[in-house]
């Protein structure tokens, strides 16, 4: 657990940083991908880059802020090893992702300030990805076996989309980020409990686990012998083998009118129509595969990467980069349910964000990577 932070609500960084007129609603069109007004309005934020909890340390050049912690859970340190159970079998699937050179980033960027470009040529080595984002049935096998307990169950509170929870979890909060009043701290709000103490994960265990930081990601990633991707590793995966597309699957939103994602129709915040059939997150299994084999990519939830945020890259080409050595906050790509084209078009596979390592959130997950296929896999 990190030291030094206190478990109340006093723990998250609200910011109080007014977005103005940024915060106007705005409708988009759900049969055609809408064009932005201007490039200021395809900037904006659905906040989620703003749930940071204060007093992070800084990080350490191994991109590992507590190793002593990750060890513990490695399938050495918890013999015998666990096994792939029938159930989690089906979602605990891993593809191969080839080698091959591809451009990273663009010089068309959407969003400027999140450091979308510029492009530049990076060559990737073969390796392992998940075919799904890890799962609550996943995650609750991991708990199970090896005991962990995740820093918003450890904080105890995590911050929720608004429109998600019930009047009575309402009632009881008295604060909210000021930059984007939609998202609230709510006090046991966890994994287990994504919307407060009066969810649960009833129908949702073959959806993305949610509020989990990167360090309780990476501590999963070490018992079950794989790591984060990359942050270049994750967007050529995305990419699914195509070039200079916006999404996984190409440049239209809605190839033949049908959703290829899980994202935000309607008016952002106020309301969200579900056209797509769901209208928070949806099974790990839910639309169609990119080239790769690897679903949703984009949408449903935000994921980690194991790379230090930072916004400046260099157009020198590159063999395996791992971003910066050192860093306050953590890289997380794909946007989630919550995105929306007027408030965080951030669901392309350029389109980036970040969070402070201990930060967690109601659409923040992962997905693994590894460089050879775990024995237990085989």
């Amino acid at each position: 657990m990190i030291h030094g932070l206190a478990v109340s609500l006093l723990t998250f960084t609200l910011i109080y940083a007014s977005l103005g007129n940024e915060i106007e609603e705005k409708s988009t069109s759900v049969t055609e991908e809408p064009k932005p007004h201007s490039a200021s309005e395809e900037g904006r934020s659905c906040g989620c880059n703003f749930l940071n909890r204060a007093g992070v340390s800084s990080g350490s050049k191994s991109g590992v802020l507590f190793p002593e912690a990750a060890v513990k859970y490695t399938r050495e340190a918890n013999e015998p090893p666990v096994k792939n159970t029938k159930e989690t079998a089906r979602f605990n699937q891993m593809v191969l992702i080839p080698r091959g050179v591809f451009l990273m980033g663009t010089d068309e960027p959407a969003i400027p300030q999140d450091g979308e470009g510029p492009a530049r040529r990076v060559h990737i080595q073969q390796f392992y990805m998940d075919m799904y984002e890890v799962s609550n049935l996943e995650f609750e096998h991991f708990v199970n076996a090896t005991g962990h307990v995740t820093e918003a169950e450890k904080f105890g509170d995590s911050f929720v989309f608004e429109g998600l929870l019930s009047e009575k979890v309402k009632n009881k909060i008295t604060q909210a980020v000021a930059a984007a009043p939609w998202w609230m701290p709510v006090k046991e709000a966890n994994w287990r409990q994504p919307e407060g103490p009066d969810s649960s994960l009833a129908d949702r265990l073959e959806h993305p686990v949610l509020h989990v930081s990167w360090n309780d990601a990476v501590a999963y990633c070490a018992w079950a012998k794989k790591r984060l991707p990359t942050e270049a590793e994750w967007e050529y995966a995305c990419r699914g083998g195509l070039e200079n597309r916006l999404f996984p699957w190409g440049n239209k939103l809605l190839p033949k009118d049908q959703h290829y994602a899980n994202i935000w129709q309607g008016d952002f915040p106020a309301h969200n129509t579900g056209e797509d059939g769901y209208t928070e997150t949806s099974p790990v299994t839910a639309f169609p595969p990119n080239g790769y084999g690897l679903y949703n990519m984009v949408g449903n939830a935000w994921e980690w990467t194991a790379d230090w945020w930072s916004v400046h890259h260099s157009t020198d080409e590159t063999h395996n980069p791992t971003g910066p050595a050192t860093g306050k906050d953590k890289v997380k790509k794909g946007g989630s349910y919550m995105c929306h084209k007027f408030y965080c078009y951030r669901y392309r596979c350029v389109a980036r964000s970040q969070n402070t390592p201990d930060s967690s959130a109601s659409n923040l997950g992962f997905r693994c990577a590894a460089d050879q296929l775990p024995d237990y896999l085989q």
